[in-house]
């Protein structure tokens, strides 16, 4: 992959991540109305803080593509939390689903430029 087509890759996955990171502690951009389901387990994530878990993962893994700094064991723990999107969108609340996808394919693209990475972890 081209390293300034990564970077710029790199660069926009971690404003992504670093802006709904940031969001979900000082609400600046309002939840739309949610179903009762996805209220439901939204609002059991934040019972038990598990969203403000995400929340500092998010802020970490953006400041480090950033900043280009353990970006590949970022991304690796990033997926997680990219997959988990795209599953809550598509079963609970399908209307917010593009910006789960965004991020998963944005994600898939900074694993890809770290492949090189990960090559002793996968022999």
């Amino acid at each position: 992959m081209n390293s300034k087509v990564f970077m710029v890759v790199r660069i926009l996955l971690g404003l992504f991540v670093l802006f709904f990171g940031l969001n979900k502690f000082f609400h600046f951009m309002a939840f739309g109305e949610m179903s009762p389901e996805a209220g439901a387990y939204f609002g059991a994530l934040s019972s038990v803080k598990l969203i403000t878990i995400v929340a500092i993962v998010e802020i970490v893994a953006g400041l480090a593509f950033i900043f280009n700094k353990f970006g590949a064991l970022l991304a690796l723990i990033l997926m997680s939390v990219s997959i988990n999107a795209v599953l809550f969108h598509a079963m609970l609340a399908p209307e917010g689903i593009a910006g789960a996808l965004i991020l998963l394919v944005l994600n898939i693209i900074v694993l890809y430029g770290y492949k090189d990475k990960y090559k002793d972890l996968l022999n």
